[in-house]
């Protein structure tokens, strides 16, 4: 049996962090994900999302909870799992949410800071304007070439 889920959504609202009695970093959080299809099918007129409740543990939720705030793209990794528990009320309470294996923060809002590197590196965030230092030498490298000109009739998959 598999049980895998892969999403990107907007984060309906900032991140909310808990710590554990033992100390262990807890964030729960809502992903809005669009939908394909709106209601009338493809016409994309009225799109709709489903809001999915996801929760992340130690470094993923400490990372999202300093960076991700309402509004950013974010994209998990994880497995559906299902709790219950007895309400305030007497009356048991089933919860649905996505536990989060591995997280990534795709956008950011104009409102968060710039995220420092975490050491985890399934847990980093690539941008596409942080480009690693060695790079520099592998772009000079190329900088130096001439440029071919080939036209569209030249390739054989055009």
């Amino acid at each position: 049996m598999i049980n895998s889920v892969v999403l990107v959504g907007r984060l309906t609202r900032d991140v909310e962090l808990r710590k554990t009695r033992s100390n262990l970093s807890v964030a729960t959080f809502t992903l809005a994900c669009d939908r394909r299809f709106g209601k009338n099918q493809g016409d994309g007129s009225n799109q709709t999302a489903d809001f999915i409740s996801c929760v992340a543990w130690r470094q993923s939720a400490d990372f999202l909870a300093q960076y991700g705030k309402k509004g950013n793209i974010v994209a998990v990794e994880g497995h559906i799992s299902t709790r219950s528990y007895d309400g305030q009320d007497g009356k048991k309470v089933y919860v649905t949410e996505v536990t989060c294996e591995n997280v990534q923060l795709l956008s950011r809002s104009e409102r968060s800071e710039a995220p420092a590197p975490v050491q985890n590196n399934s847990y980093n965030t690539f941008t596409p304007s942080s480009e690693p230092a060695f790079m520099n030498d592998v772009n000079d490298d190329f900088d130096n070439t001439p440029s071919l000109d080939i036209s569209s009739d030249d390739l054989p998959f055009y």
